[in-house]
């Protein structure tokens, strides 16, 4: 066990020793593989934030029936009991609205008093108004489609209106926005691991008369490639915190502009770092990323000096 870890202090060691002989070129692929990270590490903090906010939503979708202009009072008041049989599983409450109370109320809202009141009859027809409860998000929201096509096949109804589709669109934005996070992090990831790669090359072949000259004295393989190993790690390591770090300082501008907007809704939202867990999962992906660009390289080009 002693070896063990004297071996890997050693290797540790001579990759900080690699970086001191170069630090300028350290820091240069630093930065570039930093950028790298820094867009996808910002998408998932954007992310993490709203995500909170959308699974909050106090979600109560409204659906309105609306019977046939045939239809008879007498039997449009016949249909509650339907309605409630159709609607037993499900925390509802259901309001009749007779046609007239329908018109008075258009008449309120829209300001076409006079304009409706040269129809000559009253045009809307009786209806229903279900007020739905005990949906949390968005995906217990998208029962209320099984509901309204229910609602749809009762005798006497016409239309049915649900107005719980602003709900459906929001997580359907946020899969859409996670799959694109998603392909542009596989991508950036491709970018880190190729800047690692290219890095640790040119130290292979910078150090190649030192590589030889180990295998004449009888350093073996895994002796030789765990610095560049290491060397890699650092890399990703130190381009993932630098990554973090700029993210950190672009929340304080973003807030900023935020509460402008937030306070025009009477709202205190802002933006937060990720939690601590997340942030060490994500530099160990970056250190990851620079470990696996490091593999690549010393197994490709340190076989060729064999």
């Amino acid at each position: 066990m002693n070896r063990w870890l004297r071996q890997h202090r050693f290797a540790f060691g001579a990759a900080l020793g690699n970086v001191r002989k170069a630090p300028g070129s350290f820091l240069f692929n630093v930065a570039v593989v930093a950028i790298a990270l820094a867009l996808p590490f910002t998408g998932l903090t954007l992310l993490e934030n709203v995500r909170p906010v959308s699974e909050q939503l106090s979600v109560d979708p409204e659906i309105s029936v609306f019977l046939t202009p045939q239809t008879a009072r007498a039997e449009a008041a016949a249909l509650a009991p339907q309605l409630r049989a159709t609607l037993k599983a499900t925390k509802a409450k259901i309001t009749f609205v007779p046609r007239e109370q329908a018109l008075e109320s258009l008449k309120d809202k829209s300001g076409l008093t006079d304009v409706l009141g040269s129809l000559g009859e009253n045009p809307l027809p009786d209806g229903y108004v279900i007020k739905l409860d005990g949906f949390k998000n968005a995906a217990d929201a998208s029962q209320v489609d099984t509901l309204a096509a229910q609602l749809r096949a009762l005798p006497g109804v016409d239309t049915v209106q649900v107005d719980s589709a602003w709900v459906k669109r929001l997580a359907a934005l946020l899969g859409i926005l996670r799959l694109v996070l998603l392909l542009l992090a596989v991508t950036l990831g491709m970018v880190v691991i190729a800047v690692v790669f290219n890095t640790i090359r040119l130290q292979v072949l910078t150090q190649r008369e030192e590589i030889a000259v180990s295998k004449l004295i009888g350093a073996t393989d895994v002796f030789i490639h765990r610095p560049f190993y290491y060397t890699g790690a650092l890399l990703g390591l130190a381009s993932g915190a630098v990554a973090l770090g700029a993210v950190a300082l672009a929340l304080r501008p973003l807030n900023v502009a935020i509460a402008e907007f937030a306070r025009l809704y009477a709202s205190e939202f802002q933006l937060a770092a990720l939690p601590p867990l997340g942030v060490a999962a994500l530099l160990a992906i970056s250190a990851g990323l620079g470990l696996a660009g490091a593999i690549l390289s010393v197994q490709r080009h340190l076989a060729r000096l064999n």
